[in-house]
């Protein structure tokens, strides 16, 4: 089984090798979706928005200079999503699903133990808590925390794919996640107990 070389596969896709930018699309396939349907909620749009970018991005081919292959693709798929969203004169809609587990490092207060089928109701509760705090967020710092914690890009992809500086992806991470414990520590009332910070009780 040969490893995955995005370089050279790039560089065969330029040179017109149909199977090399397929190869390409399937391994980058799910992360792609995962953002078009972070942004749009919605299967049928988020799948029409992964075929819009994929073939963008075959024509803009020739374009690309080198770099992370991903953080371009995302990229192109951010703007099919958004131009479909100002085409229709909507806004993204917005789900604690998408960013599957609880994120510890975001969430330190919040202290997760193995779940009982008692629990499923707070589970429930608790995740509309969570949606709530992420629809206080701005939507740049919605999708800097999506982009990190959920499809795992490193700051300088979430970079190229925001196309806005390091510094402005360091910022809007900390801000995002410094805003979510200020929100949920302000409701901490709400919470089920299981998941209060110690001393609060």
């Amino acid at each position: 089984m040969t490893s995955f070389n995005e370089e050279k596969l790039v560089q065969a896709a330029q040179r017109g090798q149909l199977p090399a930018f397929n190869e390409l699309l399937l391994y980058y396939q799910h992360p792609v979706y995962n953002l078009a349907y972070h942004i749009m909620q919605d299967p049928a749009a988020a799948d029409d928005a992964t075929q819009e970018a994929f073939i963008s991005a075959y024509h803009a081919l020739a374009k690309f200079r080198g770099g992370s292959f991903r953080a371009w693709l995302l990229r192109i798929v951010r703007n099919a999503c958004y131009d479909e969203l100002r085409r229709y004169k909507r806004h993204p809609a917005i789900s604690w699903e998408d960013f599957g587990e609880l994120d510890k490092e975001a969430n330190p207060h919040l202290r997760a133990q193995v779940e009982s089928p008692e629990e499923s109701l707070q589970r429930n509760e608790l995740r509309e808590l969570l949606e709530c705090t992420l629809a206080r967020l701005p939507a740049e710092q919605r999708m800097t925390l999506f982009l990190v914690d959920r499809l795992g890009l490193a700051y300088d992809e979430v970079g190229l794919t925001m196309e806005v500086p390091l510094g402005t992806v360091k910022s809007r991470l900390y801000r995002a996640r410094g805003k979510m414990r200020e929100y949920l520590m302000e409701t901490q009332e709400l919470l089920p107990l299981r998941y209060r910070q110690k001393g609060s009780q």
